[in-house]
């Protein structure tokens, strides 16, 4: 059994795609299955993967040419992910060890995604991850996706901790805007769909940073 660890932060949340999952085949093929079903044309992968972190659009606007995400684009969404997940999703090096290792020092995990429920747990059973998670906030769990910090609250609410108690971990603006207004610190790596130069460059210096804290 794990034993509490002795550092100020009790709670690590990861943002998933682009930080803890590589689902960029996936996002890019969901997104154009919901676009092929809306009868809208194809979208390059370069520029899916450039915007679906932007935190200066709406994203169902930009992807979909709607005003919010309807249930109809969710279930379209979940349909491909459900067929697909198993060839295309795979974790990031070293990310298996770095989980198995926060959990025996003692923290509480969780997740903070804008991904569906549905498919976000289709995703961690499959790569047998999930049941490292404490708790799990998506998309449709709370009232706005990230920037907005809703799902960070909801993952303090959970695990009934404080956001000083707490480091998030991800791959976007998105992420850093959404710890920010909580005033909870956070780290940006960058192995995923961004590019930032001053953010972490490889699992086993993510391990040293958060060990810091």
């Amino acid at each position: 059994m794990a034993t509490p660890n002795k550092f100020l932060k009790k709670l690590i949340i990861f943002d998933m795609d682009g930080t803890l999952v590589d689902s960029s085949i996936t996002i890019v093929n969901a997104i154009n299955y919901v676009r092929s079903k809306l009868n809208l044309e194809e979208m390059p992968r370069e520029l899916i993967l450039a915007k679906v972190n932007d935190p200066d659009l709406n994203p169902a606007r930009f992807f979909y040419e709607a005003e919010n995400f309807s249930s109809e684009h969710e279930a379209w969404f979940s349909e491909y992910y459900t067929n697909h997940h198993e060839k295309e999703l795979e974790l990031y090096d070293g990310i298996d060890n770095l989980l198995k290792e926060l959990k025996e020092k003692g923290y509480k995990l969780a997740i903070a995604t804008n991904a569906y429920r549905d498919s976000t747990l289709q995703s961690l059973g499959y790569l047998n991850v999930v049941d490292y998670f404490d708790s799990i906030a998506c998309y449709d769990d709370v009232g706005r996706g990230k920037p907005a910090p809703d799902m960070l609250e909801k993952n303090l609410e959970d695990l009934k901790l404080t956001a000083k108690e707490a480091l998030f971990i991800g791959d976007s603006e998105r992420d850093l805007l959404a710890a920010q207004t909580l005033k909870m610190d956070y780290l940006m790596v960058n192995w995923g769909f961004s590019d930032y130069d001053d953010a972490i460059h490889s699992v086993d210096a993510l391990k040293e940073k958060i060990m810091e804290f």
